[in-house]
């Protein structure tokens, strides 16, 4: 069974699991946000993330509107090195007039997709450093209150909020799915999300794609962590990038366990003497959320992994690290670069070129 088929093209609804979701309201909050996001604030729904003052990432988070002058902002709770979202916020309000408060018990998240084709982006602005950003017009995200246009990636669909207990309108038209539906539909397209995969006070947002997913405005007036972001896109190098992987195993097993090293490993080429010396390759990589594929064989996964880009470059195997699996099992990993991840030609110049 290809992999391509555990792409889900039917209209499908699936519940996102461990959400929380905080209102930031008053006559400052667009400003207040502004100060705080690495996207622009401006009204409309967006993704962005905040960010530790040395650049790393607190929180992904989407940011939805409501009819009266409020931010809803989805963000994952899960305790991590990171301080919570809301007692975070509230260190910088100081005298703005802005009210923030947990409204998680009022709202459920869901997403939606499969209703129309995906829309591919047609133009990317590139850095000499290696990040890239969509070139979109305005408001990519949408208009419409308690939704968001997930452009993360060509045919993630839509994100919903939704109150409390209630199922979203699309249930009479879409087939509803558990969860992991979600989670695994978010793998297929390369997306990152949350603190499994976007590791609180250690994930640089570059690495982490937030650039060619739309979530970072690197033109845009001060924020927190701002001047290592934009440094790095202008004179950095980007080593790493999260990739969807396969994962594979003779060992019988219900999965790996997140977070373990993937450690490369050299083959020898054909034309190389066996006494010849091997390139030495520099660090791990690491895979963070995964997923079981029964359906694809016994034994396989796929999963998301922080990959070192000289790994990708190499003439090498990649292995997840023996500790931590319950089983023992070794897991042979394979990396891909998803069909909608943008390739800059030969011809195109950079941003620091064109500037």
């Amino acid at each position: 069974m290809p992999l391509r088929a555990l792409l889900r093209s039917a209209p499908s609804l699936a519940p996102v699991p461990h959400r929380a979701v905080l209102a930031v309201s008053g006559s400052d909050a667009t400003h207040f946000l502004n100060g705080l996001l690495a996207n622009n604030v401006n009204g409309h729904p967006s993704y962005s993330a905040f960010l530790h003052a040395q650049g790393r990432v607190l929180h992904d988070v989407f940011l939805f509107t409501s009819p009266s002058p409020t931010y809803l902002i989805d963000y994952d709770p899960s305790p991590s090195e990171s301080p919570p979202l809301l007692s975070l916020l509230k260190r910088f309000v100081l005298r703005s007039k802005v009210r923030i408060r947990d409204v998680t018990q009022e709202w459920d998240v869901w997403a939606a997709w499969g209703e129309h084709p995906p829309v591919q982006h047609t133009s990317w602005l590139w850095a000499a450093s290696g990040a890239v950003e969509p070139v979109w017009s305005a408001s990519p995200w949408g208009t419409e209150h308690g939704v968001i246009l997930d452009r993360r990636a060509p045919g993630m669909g839509r994100r919903l909020l939704v109150r409390k207990g209630d199922t979203p309108q699309e249930a009479s038209t879409h087939d509803v799915l558990p969860p992991d539906a979600y989670v695994l539909h978010r793998i297929m397209h390369g997306v990152p999300e949350g603190s499994a995969d976007i590791q609180p006070l250690h994930a640089f947002p570059i690495e982490s794609n937030l650039d060619v997913m739309g979530g970072l405005d690197f033109r845009k007036g001060c924020y927190v962590g701002q001047e290592l972001t934009v440094r790095t896109y202008h004179t950095g190098v980007i080593r790493k990038r999260i990739l969807p992987v396969v994962l594979s195993t003779t060992s019988p097993s219900t999965g790996p366990s997140l977070h373990l090293a993937i450690k490369p490993s050299v083959i020898p080429s054909p034309n190389t003497e066996s006494d010849a010396r091997t390139p030495r390759l520099r660090g791990t990589s690491t895979l963070l959320t995964s997923i079981a594929t029964p359906s694809v064989g016994p034994g396989t996964a796929v999963g998301l992994g922080l990959l070192r880009l000289e790994h990708l470059r190499s003439n090498i195997a990649l292995f997840t690290d023996q500790a931590g699996v319950a089983d023992g099992a070794r897991w042979k990993v394979e990396p891909w670069w998803p069909d909608w991840w943008p390739k800059q030609p030969s011809s195109e110049k950079t941003v620091d070129s064109v500037d």
